[in-house]
């Protein structure tokens, strides 16, 4: 299998998507394709020893900044590594592409190059997250923050197909984030989603609650992009937050230094399952081809795991 990689894309530049891809060909049978200003990145695949791992580069002069408005680069950015990548992808010369970039601009790379499927409207960012009883798919996280209930319902019927293989199973549980269980909760937008998922043949099983996203009540949890990304930010920065605030604690006796030997091995597992550079990326479903979107700040194993 073969992925284009977005080399100029994420918060810190060219060095994480570098090491990734070449850890990811040590570690698999995966072919890859950095795509990006070749003089930087050869100069950086020498460094590393990565040249002769598994590892081509596509040249790609232009960047998309993180800043920078995604209607604009169909226009004036056709050299970008992002829109090089995903053509790649839409000529058949890779299999799939990564990008830790412009998210914007990675969709609007994909609805231009690879278009939609049939009958879907916008496209939709699935996020995996933890549970107390494994994984659930929330969707969508960040690639269309205003949803008409049609375009909701749609993300149900995606999430459901892409739960029922990342998940291993045929019937998976859909939910509908509200502010209440009650099928008159929650403003119209959700109400009128509620009832086309209720009379839809997918596992429905109705309103889902913010305290719930983690408790594995549902395997696929639908909400607009806005709500979704918000609440993704939120998990991230809390479960960093209870990580430091722990670890201060700790450091602060002499005892808490000493239990932190018998509970480091509970706490290392809990934070690899709480770790975004576990799950790597999250695919932009609705496209017809494979688009892999990153967090801004992922690092090489972030990279990698993509």
């Amino acid at each position: 299998m073969k992925i284009a990689v977005d080399a100029m894309g994420g918060d810190h530049g060219l060095s994480p998507n570098v090491e990734g891809a070449i850890q990811a060909t040590r570690e698999s049978s995966l072919s890859i394709i950095l795509v990006g200003d070749e003089p930087s990145l050869q100069s950086h695949l020498d460094k590393l020893g990565g040249t002769k791992a598994g590892i081509e580069i596509f040249h790609a002069p232009q960047v998309v900044d993180m800043h920078e408005s995604p209607a604009m680069i169909a226009r004036k950015k056709r050299d970008s590594s992002i829109w090089k990548a995903t053509e790649l992808v839409k000529n058949k010369h890779a299999d799939a592409l990564v990008s830790a970039g412009n998210t914007g601009a990675t969709m609007v790379s994909a609805f231009f190059l690879l278009g939609l499927i049939q009958g879907v409207e916008r496209p939709a960012i699935a996020a995996t997250l933890p549970t107390r009883q494994g994984k659930a798919i929330m969707l969508d996280v960040g690639a269309t923050v205003d949803c008409t209930a049609r375009q909701l319902f749609q993300f149900g019927i995606m999430g459901h197909e892409y739960g029922r293989h990342l998940l291993g199973n045929d019937r998976p549980r859909v939910g509908l984030l509200s502010i209440g269980e009650e099928d008159t909760k929650g403003n119209e937008v959700t109400k009128e989603t509620f009832k086309l998922l209720k009379d839809s043949p997918i596992n429905f099983i109705g309103n889902v609650e913010g305290r719930d996203v983690y408790s594995g009540n549902a395997d696929v949890i639908v909400t607009d992009g806005f709500i979704g990304n918000v609440a993704l930010k939120i998990s991230e920065g809390l479960a960093d937050a209870i990580k430091k605030m722990l670890m201060k604690e700790i450091a602060q006796s002499a005892l808490g230094r000493l239990s932190y030997l018998f509970v480091a091995g509970p706490l290392l597992r809990l934070r690899r399952k709480t770790d975004y550079a576990e799950f790597g990326g999250a695919p932009l479903l609705g496209v017809e081809g494979i688009s892999m979107i990153c967090h801004g700040r992922s690092s090489s194993k972030a990279i990698k795991n993509a």
